[in-house]
């Protein structure tokens, strides 16, 4: 549908005002909050996320995308709230225990909201006993940890100690991910899938919970 195609390229191209003007004339024209969701919203996000994976898209250009997707969700979660259409997953991210940085974990967050997730972001600095609680109280079903200090790493460990202590563990599956991160850490950890990037964050999110 061309009204919606047009949506999708206003969330490439970055434009917030566009994106949000689309997104309430939809509305107006009673179309499913559901269908400008996923075929303009999310579709527009998806070439965001392929773009920024082939290096066609850098970081700025994300940011620009997410912030006009921002722009737009303001006009549908109302019509989403009414229409009861479920994220698709729980994400509780967070940078984990003695680490401040949020530029990754933000990009992150944006595009797994970009898929369909819903997200609790926990900001920076978090200890386990904020994971736990994001699972028990809030019920993610995901726990998104980020480090990008080698030094604070071993917190993401603990994280998942204090997840299987608490009995949060069968709850939610474990992603982490950050620049001195590797497979070969989580496997180490026991994390459910790790991510060298933010757009390959939305693929091993789906992935953990079965979604094609």
């Amino acid at each position: 549908m061309a009204q919606l195609q047009a949506l999708a390229d206003a969330i490439i191209a970055g434009n917030r005002v566009k994106t949000a003007e689309l997104t309430a004339e939809a509305l107006s024209a009673g179309m499913p909050a559901k269908q400008i969701l996923d075929e303009g919203l999310i579709a527009g996000m998806a070439v965001v996320g392929e773009k920024f994976k082939n290096c066609e898209f850098y970081v700025p250009e994300v940011l620009v995308a997410a912030r006009a997707m921002a722009a737009a969700m303001e006009k549908l979660r109302p019509a989403l709230v009414e229409a009861k259409v479920e994220p698709i997953g729980k994400v509780a991210i967070g940078t984990v225990r003695g680490d401040l940085h949020d530029i990754g974990k933000n990009l992150v967050a944006m595009m797994l909201e970009g898929a369909g997730f819903e997200i609790i972001d926990l900001g920076v600095d978090c200890s386990p006993e904020q994971f736990v609680g994001a699972v028990k109280e809030k019920g993610a079903n995901i726990v998104a940890l980020s480090a990008l200090l080698t030094t604070t790493m071993p917190a993401m460990r603990d994280t998942i100690e204090a997840m299987t202590a608490a009995g949060a563990r069968d709850k939610a599956k474990v992603i982490i991910g950050g620049a001195p991160v590797t497979q070969k850490f989580a496997d180490q950890i026991g994390a459910d899938g790790y991510a060298a990037d933010a757009a390959s964050g939305v693929d091993v999110a789906k992935s953990v919970l079965g979604i094609a």
